[in-house]
């Protein structure tokens, strides 16, 4: 990005600010389809010049109930979920194989906006994971083959070492998929639309399956909460 289109995502970012305190939420009957609000709503953020707006808060726990949380990047929704990518060795992977539950949230600062979104977590396939990381960067295919996600390692040398060694394996080569690297499906059973309002008095859309369909275009409650 150059430094004319940095201003132009920063003049964008700054017309759409307080936008939600004055417009609010529509009515409950505008959409009774989530994902079809999380579509909207995606594209604003896209729209209002924030940066990575498909940045969100990845939160999973341990058998025992221990939570942890981090940044992770949507890479995808479809019908059935939202889907990111990962090591399988990493502690939130670890995480998810002994408790396959997990949460979301979306912060979009410039339109006070936040979507969480909760339900259970599967691997992709290795087909749909491999055609995912052939669409990235050579750096970032290499980076995932030299870096043992959460392992210790005794200093930035030693992981610059990595890099380089695997750069040297694949010389000359496309980078596969590594078999300890992969992607993630979260379906959602619970969704929760949050817009900011004055005086803290916050809209707030929570959508819940009535007959266990979590699917996009199935049968949804919704429901109004208080701030």
């Amino acid at each position: 990005m150059n430094k004319f289109d940095e201003l132009r995502a920063h003049l964008r970012a700054i017309r759409t600010l307080t936008r939600g305190v004055t417009h609010g939420l529509p009515i409950l009957e505008a959409s009774d389809d989530p994902y079809a609000l999380f579509g909207r709503w995606f594209e604003d953020a896209e729209a209002s010049g924030l940066l990575l707006p498909e940045s969100m808060a990845l939160a999973t726990a341990t058998p025992e109930g221990r939570p942890s949380a981090r940044m992770v990047l949507l890479k995808g929704i479809a019908p059935d979920g939202l889907r990111f990518f990962t090591n399988y060795g990493s502690r939130k992977a670890e995480e998810l194989d002994d408790n396959p539950h997990a949460a979301l949230c979306f912060h979009w600062s410039v339109l006070e906006r936040q979507v969480r979104v909760e339900g259970r977590v599967e691997r992709l396939s290795a087909e749909d994971s491999a055609t995912y990381f052939a669409t990235r960067d050579r750096g970032s295919r290499i980076g995932a083959w030299a870096s043992a996600q959460s392992r210790p390692i005794a200093d930035r040398a030693a992981l610059e070492a990595q890099v380089e060694e695997t750069e040297s394996r694949f010389e000359g080569e496309d980078v596969p998929l590594p078999d300890f690297w992969g992607g993630y499906l979260l379906v959602p059973d619970r969704f929760e639309f949050w817009q900011g309002r004055a005086n803290r008095l916050h809209d707030r859309l929570e959508y819940t399956p009535r007959d266990g369909s979590c699917e996009a275009g199935g049968d949804w409650r919704v429901t109004r909460l208080q701030p």
